[in-house]
């Protein structure tokens, strides 16, 4: 009979408060910050320093767990966002609902840009693949993909129009984006072409935005320079123009190459017309690290209304006053002005050639510059190194406290160490009237007024303990202690410590020990959250504790080749002389190589200790007698554990196996490949011979070691997994990963087998190789990919999915016809014949009804790659059923978005078939009916609500409403022509 095993699965993650590989940001209300919790969204009330909710993306069709999260938007005008994963998966969440409601799959690498347009109804997204791709986000689906950067793309945005974000006169809407290449690019949406490439950067550009009033760019790169650019709402004027010339160069592509390779500007007019950022100038930062985000902010309180902050790689946050139109213009004269009097002191000193000559460059002394316009503020300097930066919208910044002490604007700064810092940015008087020169001090103040860090560790988690009852969880890491509950993962108590290397809590569950780097056992009291003592145990580091069955102590051991048994006891506190928990030294137990584990038998007959010279020496814990060595690993062990019946010892190993040894007679009963890196932790579960293994691979494993079967795989951490405890009853596991985050992994009713296992993973094996058949290398396009404009979508296991389920309808609704055809021929012949018995695969439908069901099924961002798999059979067997659904009259959008894309995709096949000639009158026709149909719907419903809001506005300034009656007349002959068109 095939054994049933119960399933773990993820139940919890805790520990993270900002993920250092995604940037912050607030929503649109200022009232919560969002931020990159590994593959969740946290969205924290910094005020409160609170955790509000966490958005969890939900599981795949194929299982795979989602990838971690690199770029947050939110939408400008609605409570949502945008969140892009490192499996270049986007996501658009409801934030009220805490709900996803749309998914984006268009890259095959991170996603490293978001930005929505200033309406939220488009996305822009850029990825380490090199493409920038724009989505529909009311539609839910990708409009077009560009292709022109040969690196990574750091940074997106929308360019609307010109002054006031008004439409430019030819209504274009441009979309510029920064990449590692060291170009900036400007995209035409409407053409869907690169209309300039600005070659600014002598290095990496890693961020760039745009003013409120869309006048001016900001661009930040790899040098200390901050690079300011005029956007221009004239620029590219008659577009057909444009395209001509690019199309006349080859697409702009190699004319833009060539220019490149010179270390060239393209010349101004290129692209028809005059180039939409034409540079200001650049202004030197105090920074000499990158420039990691550069954000411009309105800010209501400060003097010009705008800021613009330059957040460092290092630890250095620079915020910078954009300048009035009347302060800027005063700047700019007296710069021109110290020019001249600096050439005429020249020429009064014999130099007048290079007087004139600076004297006489019109560039320089009539355009306005950008180190007129920009004033150094405030420079925030923080102890770590800042990894993202997010200004406080006005109206929750300004509720707070506006105006006191001359505050303006609140930053926080996301903290390569896993925490939150809050800065509150002031304007000085008496400063800013001295800086308002442009001299080298700052205008105004920055300080520190909050730090979130208590819900995480500073550093990666490097030893995990239950308490007895699972009622508490402790973990240690750098400079801290935590102590957790592990079921709402909320953080209880916080005790200072050292490198914590390994813990076990003592009898009670009242006190802790912790084995540190320097030596040294550390006593915590968890009630008070206090450390009571610290016992200089070892001249190395602790690196393992194991507690002895009757609780009478435990065992240490350490690097300095010395185990150490020890006794708990009570002795008087150093302070206060109060009697408290104490630890005394008994035996010793001395090696002859650096001790990297130890373990007792639950029996308390054995003592295991694994050394450095990959050996596990077996010795009698009463006596310290040797007992068995333990040879065969190729490199030391780093963990073990002995099973309940003291029968099994399970070692792991940094040579990536572990073995399962008989402590009988000390034989190896069976090697085992367990992970592609070392094995740094091994568990049994409790009374059982399960275990779970955890490895440097970033997944843990469930193994059943009497029939030596891998069970389960438990992906979910995003880095190396250092250390799990499991619970006392075997329901809970606790995992420590290197990437900050404890995980909890709880037992379920739900049973599996281990041949449904072994198939699902070679499901997620054809899964990795139909996304490698899909990527290219760096800089280069994919098969089938050339050209600067592609499809948004791409190939994957939804979408093949979506496709199968499609063509298993035809193929059924096909049958279905055949034997109703078979059927109405038999009734003919003999009107007594029995019609077929339905078929239950259709739940009650028509073979119509049943395709349109199936296809109406695919999401929206699905629909176009999966319609793309389709073979020309099936997608001219599908285009017939459209004929009748349209005659229908139903889910007329959809149907025509499916009769558009099969057209575009097999036109040539659909040329050179004669059979489909009649196919395509009657849907040309059906087609244009419907469509019309629902266009005057659509007028009729807009000129309904305009009479409306036209009719409450006359009603609440002006009595009468004679306007109201003229619209509702002017509505009759639409409703008369939308009724005919649905009568049709």
């Amino acid at each position: 009979m095939v054994k049933a095993y119960l399933r773990y699965e993820l139940a919890g993650t805790w520990g993270v408060v900002a993920s250092s590989n995604c940037n912050v940001v607030y929503d649109r209300g200022g009232r919560y910050l969002l931020t990159g919790a590994l593959e969740n969204v946290a969205v924290w009330n910094v005020k409160q320093a609170a955790l509000v909710k966490t958005l969890v993306p939900p599981i795949s069709q194929s299982g795979k767990v989602a990838g971690e999260v690199t770029q947050i938007a939110a939408s400008p005008t609605a409570n949502q966002i945008a969140v892009g994963y490192a499996d270049g998966t986007i996501r658009l969440w409801d934030l009220d609902a805490g709900e996803c409601t749309a998914t984006f799959s268009g890259h095959r690498k991170e996603v490293s840009a978001l930005r929505f347009s200033r309406t939220g109804a488009l996305l822009a997204s850029g990825s380490k693949d090199t493409d920038v791709v724009v989505w529909d986000v009311a539609g839910e689906a990708g409009l077009y993909r560009l292709r022109g950067h040969r690196g990574q793309v750091t940074d997106v945005v929308f360019v609307e129009g010109g002054a006031g974000g008004q439409a430019g006169a030819s209504g274009a809407r441009r979309l510029v984006s920064a990449s590692k290449d060291e170009l900036v690019k400007v995209w035409d949406l409407d053409t869907q072409h690169c209309c300039q490439t600005v070659v600014a950067h002598r290095g990496e550009v890693w961020s760039l935005d745009i003013d409120p009033s869309e006048t001016r760019l900001a661009t930040g790169g790899a040098d200390a320079e901050l690079r300011i650019f005029t956007i221009n709402p004239e620029a590219g004027q008659g577009g057909a123009a444009g395209v001509a010339a690019m199309d006349a160069d080859g697409g702009g592509s190699d004319a833009e190459g060539e220019r490149q390779a010179a270390g060239q500007q393209p010349p101004v007019g290129s692209s028809g017309g005059a180039d939409v950022l034409v540079p200001m100038g650049s202004v030197r930062r105090q920074a000499p690290d990158r420039a990691e985000t550069v954000r411009y902010a309105a800010v209501p309180g400060a003097r010009g209304g705008v800021l613009l902050t330059c957040q460092s790689a290092g630890k250095v946050t620079e915020v910078y006053r954009v300048r009035s139109d009347a302060e800027a213009s005063k700047k700019m004269k007296r710069r021109r002005r110290r020019r001249r009097e600096k050439a005429e002191k020249r020429a009064a000193a014999g130099a007048a050639g290079e007087a004139a000559e600076e004297a006489d460059d019109p560039e320089e002394e009539e355009r306005l510059m950008a180190s007129d316009e920009l004033e150094l503020l405030a420079a925030l300097r923080s102890k770590h190194k800042a990894r993202s930066c997010a200004v406080c919208p006005p109206a929750a910044a300004g509720g707070r406290r506006a105006g006191a002490g001359g505050f303006i604007a609140s930053l926080v700064l996301s903290m390569a160490n896993n925490s939150l810092e809050l800065w509150d940015v002031s304007e000085g008087g008496a400063a800013a009237a001295a800086g308002g020169d442009g001299g080298g001090g700052a205008a105004g103040t920055a300080e520190k007024a909050q730090t979130v860090d208590l819900a995480g560790h500073r550093s990666d988690v490097r030893a995990l303990a239950l308490a007895s009852d699972d009622s508490i969880c402790l973990s240690a890491s750098n400079n801290s202690v935590k102590v957790w509950n592990p079921r709402s993962g909320a953080c209880l108590r916080t005790m200072e410590s050292g490198y914590g290397l390994c813990a076990l809590f003592a009898p009670g569950n009242r006190h802790a020990v912790v084995g540190n780097k320097e030596g040294r056992l550390e006593i915590f009291d968890v009630g008070t959250s206090s450390r009571i003592a610290a016992v200089d145990a070892h001249t190395g580091p602790v690196w393992s504790l194991a507690a002895l069955p009757d609780g009478s102590g435990f065992v240490s051991g350490s690097a300095d080749h010395d185990i150490k048994f020890w006794e708990w006891g009570v002795g008087p506190s150093p302070d206060t002389g109060a009697q408290q928990l104490a630890i005394s030294h008994t035996r010793t137990l001395k090696m002859t190589d650096d001790v990297l584990c130890v373990r007792i038998s639950p029996n308390g007959k054995l003592l295991a200790a694994s050394l450095l010279d990959a050996t596990v020496r077996v010795f009698f814990a009463d006596s310290l007698k040797f007992f068995l060595s333990l040879y065969g690993h190729k490199l030391p062990v780093l963990s073990m554990d002995i099973s309940t019946d003291s029968t099994l010892l399970v070692t792991g190993s940094a040579d990536k196996n572990i073995k399962v040894w008989g402590l009988d007679f000390g034989d190896c009963h069976r090697s085992l490949f367990a992970h592609a890196d070392s094995v740094m932790a091994v568990a049994f579960v409790p009374n059982t011979h399960y275990v779970f293994t955890a490895g440097k691979d970033k997944v843990i494993k469930y193994w059943d070691v009497d029939k030596f079967e891998q069970l389960l795989v438990l992906e979910g951490h995003h880095a190396e997994v250092w250390c799990l405890a499991v619970g006392s009853l075997g329901d809970l596991v606790v995992s420590g990963s290197h990437d900050r985050s404890l995980r909890r992994w709880e037992r379920t009713d739900e049973p599996f087998f281990v041949e449904e296992e072994k198939e699902k993973r070679l499901e997620s094996l054809f899964e990795a190789d139909l996304e490698a058949a899909d990527r290219a290398p760096l800089g280069q396009e994919a098969p089938g990919e050339e050209g600067a404009v592609g499809a948004a979508g791409r190939k994957t296991l939804e979408t093949v999915s979506a496709a199968d389920e499609i063509i298993e309808a035809l193929d059924l609704a096909g049958d279905e016809e055949e034997r109703t055809k078979e059927y109405e021929e038999d009734k003919a012949r003999n009107p007594a014949a029995k019609p077929p018995a339905p078929n239950p695969l259709l739940l009650g439908a028509t073979p119509s009804a049943h395709v349109l069901r199936s296809v109406a099924r695919v999401r929206a961002a699905e629909l176009e790659q999966a319609l793309l798999m389709l073979p020309f059979t099936d997608a001219l067997r599908l285009m017939g059923y459209l004929v009748g659904w349209l005659q229908q009259g139903t889910q007329v959008e959809l149907l025509t978005r499916v009769a558009t894309l099969l057209l575009r995709l097999h036109m040539q096949q659909l040329m050179g078939t004669p059979a489909a000639r009649p196919l395509l009158l009657d849907l040309q026709t059906l087609l244009r009916q419907r469509v019309q149909g629902m266009k005057d719907t659509m007028g009729f419903n807009l000129a309904a609500m305009q009479m409306l809001q036209r009719s409450l506005r006359e009603r609440k300034g002006q009595p009468g409403g004679g306007d109201a009656g003229a619209a509702a007349a002017a509505l009759l002959p639409l409703k008369r022509k939308a009724a005919a068109a649905a009568a049709q």
